[in-house]
């Protein structure tokens, strides 16, 4: 009896679920997936490599993976202390801040890029200062770097956060006891075991800045080959009716931003093989 109890689960209905799970899926993601790419497959072999080696379509793929690559590396670094400062620390307004880490959840991506626009325009608050010193952010790649740094950072501290609260202290006690530096303590101890959630957010937030629009479309500038990313260049396709280019840049988008999520996952299970080895 506890044996056919074992094999049933505890939770009834698995087959149910699995059909409704499987459905869901297919509804909301397969079958738009497949669609776009059966529309880009009308255009044939030699149209879709015209278009997608076109040196504007390969310039506005380049400076989007570029400065999403750049954000999210920037927001693994800084991601990483603004959760360890919340977990390992009490003070006065903790919970203020905790709460402004989702505030890019929270805002329209639209409200977001015209508030960073007006803050880093020639002669924004921020803008005026830094042309001062010769660094111009608006209108170039380190404004849109800026742009995707703001709605990428909640994904890496609401990553590693959890990671952080669940490790164990007693780990580090122990490696201090045995003589361990704070550096040894964290290189060895420490950072083994929250890399699987640091390369998740980092993933997420590289994912998230490859797709962005709102929040890039106006501090970029939109230059095409200098300051034009690709989703922009994918609805300036859509505007001229040319559904089946800005069907096949899009392939290009997804096969790649697809291909990094699986190495990042590949990494992330061989973290976890290596660990409970």
């Amino acid at each position: 009896m506890m044996r056919k109890i074992f094999h049933r689960g505890v939770i009834p209905g698995f087959g149910l679920t699995l059909g409704f799970t499987m459905f869901y899926l297919s509804a909301v993601v397969l079958i738009p997936l497949s669609t776009l790419v059966g529309k880009s497959a009308q255009m044939g072999v030699s149209s879709f490599w015209k278009m997608i080696s076109n040196p504007r379509v390969l310039a506005s793929c380049r400076l989007s993976f570029t400065t999403s690559l750049l954000a999210a590396l920037v927001n693994l670094f800084f991601g990483f202390i603004v959760a360890w400062v919340l977990v390992r620390y009490e003070f006065r307004g903790k919970r203020l801040i905790d709460a402004m880490v989702d505030l890019p959840f929270a805002l329209p991506t639209a409200v977001s890029g015209i508030t960073l626009t007006a803050l880093y325009a020639p002669d924004g608050w921020f803008g005026y200062q830094l042309n001062q010193l010769g660094i111009q952010v608006a209108f170039q790649p380190l404004g849109i770097v800026i742009a995707l740094i703001f709605i990428g950072l909640p994904f890496v501290v609401r990553t590693v956060q959890p990671s952080l609260e669940d490790l164990d202290r007693e780990m580090e006690e122990a490696a201090t006891s045995l003589g361990a530096t704070r550096f040894q303590t964290f290189w060895r101890v420490i950072l083994p075991t929250i890399t699987p959630a640091l390369l998740t957010g980092f993933a997420t937030a590289f994912a998230r800045g490859i797709g962005e629009y709102g929040s890039v479309v106006f501090i970029s500038g939109n230059l095409p080959m200098k300051t034009e990313i690709a989703p922009l260049l994918i609805v300036t396709k859509l505007e001229q009716h040319d559904t089946k280019g800005a069907c096949a840049l899009a392939i290009v988008m997804l096969t790649i931003s697809f291909c990094m999520l699986l190495l990042i996952n590949g990494i992330q299970w061989w973290c976890r093989r290596k660990q409970n080895i």
